[in-house]
């Protein structure tokens, strides 16, 4: 097989790492890549949301499969290009899409299909918003409606801020993203992440992991894209997993299907454990990131006939995934002054070690210099992961490998895992 995948992130060279080892697969092809991609796949510079220029690349290498990583390829509607030009795509429409592209809506559609989630409200002038906070007590949960690449939610811990949040969104923060503003209660609870594969028709689990959202230790400081992740995780209980599965992953499955668009790829549901079961926090319509890296890691089988099955049908077909007894941990290194403003162009040496067996390095926003040097040139840079025995194993082995790079200007957390490791 021919495949395309589309991205440049740390979750799109895991996908690029393990659809290589597939005997299924005939050529990779990553746009636009990235320096670590570069190892696996040949690089073509086309942006992800550059939905005709996509498409042409696809139909250029006779892709038989074209996998969409992020989800401003999918809000840009590259999903629909492909399907009208009958090429394969692992990843929903635009219309789909919307679970994720809009906040808003899903929130309505979870109010529609009777998905339980918290209480929220939704505006588009500041002053409606701060009277809403008085329905519930603090913190408070400010989200921007749209895209924002993980930062548009803010945990409030008082009112004043919750209104400096509301205020900063409806501002211009974070562009058109912030023209409506979500604000919700505060769910008390465990959160968990949780993956489905769809076709359209069938859906199979697909693993779950938990994440770091928190800039630092402690769970401290803005919220982040995610600065680490693990599993498997313990608040997923077959419980937990069953429940979500049948209160909110089939509804919305069965959902977005009725209201005209149904659902191929990957939906990935965020949840909150509670004290009256699993809530729907979000619904995102890709691989989580760092998420996907742990996953990626621990999936014994092979991906390609899973991502096939999702874009053309048949996925009732396959036998469930297995999984590696081994537990996984990534840990991202991030930009100082990540998320608000990251510094780029820093040097980092001894990222392309061979760091032993059950450790991968992912890169997630780095250059190439023209000396050969790899350069910071995102937010989050790199993706430390290794796979242990036990959860405390892999921890100890991926820290130790972030211990031998070199990179003064970079930061990490150094407690990813403590929900299960205490």
């Amino acid at each position: 097989m021919n495949i395309l995948l589309v991205g440049a992130g740390g979750r799109e060279h895991a996908l690029a790492w393990k659809i290589a080892g597939s005997p299924l697969l005939g050529r990779l092809v990553c746009a636009p890549g990235n320096p670590g991609m570069a190892r696996l796949a040949e690089l073509r510079a086309v942006a992800a949301t550059d939905v005709q220029g996509q498409v042409a690349l696809a139909r250029e290498i006779g892709a038989d499969l074209v996998v969409v990583g992020p989800e401003a390829a999918v809000a840009a509607g590259l999903a629909d290009a492909l399907q009208a030009a009958g090429i394969p795509c692992f990843g929903p429409t635009a219309a789909a899409g919307r679970l994720e592209s809009s906040k808003a809506f899903t929130k309505a559609f979870a109010d529609r299909h009777g998905i339980p989630t918290a209480r929220y409200g939704v505006f588009e002038t500041a002053e409606p918003a701060k009277a809403f906070l008085s329905r519930f007590a603090p913190p408070f949960v400010i989200k921007a409606d749209g895209l924002a690449a993980g930062k548009g939610v803010v945990i409030a811990p008082d009112r004043a801020a919750a209104e400096a949040a509301i205020d900063d969104a409806l501002g211009g923060r974070f562009g058109a993203a912030g023209a409506r503003v979500v604000v919700e209660e505060f769910l008390e609870g465990e959160i968990a992440s949780l993956f489905a594969l769809c076709d359209g028709r069938s859906s199979l689990l697909f693993g779950g992991a938990q994440d770091h959202k928190r800039a630092f230790d402690g769970e401290a400081g803005p919220n982040t894209g995610g600065m680490g992740a693990y599993a498997p995780a313990p608040v997923l209980s077959e419980a937990v997993v069953e429940t979500t599965r049948v209160r909110l992953i089939e509804p919305a499955l069965r959902g977005v299907a009725a209201e005209g668009a149904p659902f191929r790829g990957v939906l990935f549901c965020e949840l909150m454990v509670t004290a009256e079961g699993p809530k729907l926090v979000e619904f995102n319509v890709r691989f989580g990131d760092p998420e996907c890296q742990v996953l990626m890691l621990r999936l014994e089988s092979d991906l390609v006939p899973f991502l096939r099955a999702a874009a053309a049908g048949g996925l009732e077909r396959l036998p469930p995934p297995r999984w590696r007894a081994e537990a996984a941990i990534c840990v991202v290194l991030a930009a100082k002054g990540y998320p608000e403003s990251p510094i780029s162009g820093s040097v980092i040496e001894g990222a392309d070690a061979d760091f032993g067996p059950g450790v991968q390095i992912f890169h997630a926003g780095t250059a190439r210099r023209g000396d050969g040097a790899l350069v910071a040139a995102g937010g989050r840079v790199l993706n430390v992961c290794a796979l242990g025995a036990t959860l405390k194993a892999a921890r100890d082995r991926a820290y130790e490998a972030v211990s031998k790079i070199r990179w003064p200007e970079g930061f990490h957390r150094t407690d990813i895992g403590w929900r299960a490791l205490g």
